[in-house]
């Protein structure tokens, strides 16, 4: 089953890969809640071990080259890496449940960028085709009158 995941995970664009770290961010985080409410201290500290590793690997993955917004997604993850480490310290999930609103909030827009950019793609493609099309059909009319003016 590793080998499906891994050949899945290869296949996907670097924006899928992103997606499936917001949702992982989540859904650890959710359990991590759940074991500090259920005082399962040291499960909660393996899951917010996770979470800041997620973290991490979501700031390694922005391209400073795109511009402010590069600066300021490294500034909110920062912002949330210090909340799991203060959650962590302190015991408490009340600023985990502020790192799971902010992650929420990032990735319904991330899943609505992409969804647009998809869209976008797809209008591009068929524009390619439609216009590859009508060049070949040009370039075999002009043969075919080509054809009848040899005659």
């Amino acid at each position: 089953m590793d080998f499906l995941t891994k050949e899945i995970i290869y296949q996907k664009s670097s924006q899928e890969i992103t997606s499936l770290l917001y949702e992982a961010l989540i859904d650890t985080t959710q359990k991590a809640i759940q074991d500090i409410q259920a005082n399962r201290f040291v499960d909660a500290n393996i899951k917010l071990k996770k979470v800041n590793d997620i973290l991490e690997r979501l700031g390694v993955g922005l391209n400073y080259e795109a511009g402010i917004m590069a600066d300021q997604l490294d500034a909110i993850y920062n912002y949330m890496a210090d909340l799991v480490i203060k959650a962590n310290i302190t015991k408490d999930a009340e600023p985990l449940k502020e790192v799971l609103s902010i992650t929420g909030d990032i990735a319904e827009a991330w899943h609505s960028a992409m969804q647009n950019h998809k869209s976008t793609n797809l209008q591009q493609q068929l524009f390619k085709k439609a216009n590859a099309y009508e060049k070949n059909v040009m370039v075999y009319e002009r043969e075919m009158n080509t054809l009848e003016e040899g005659k």
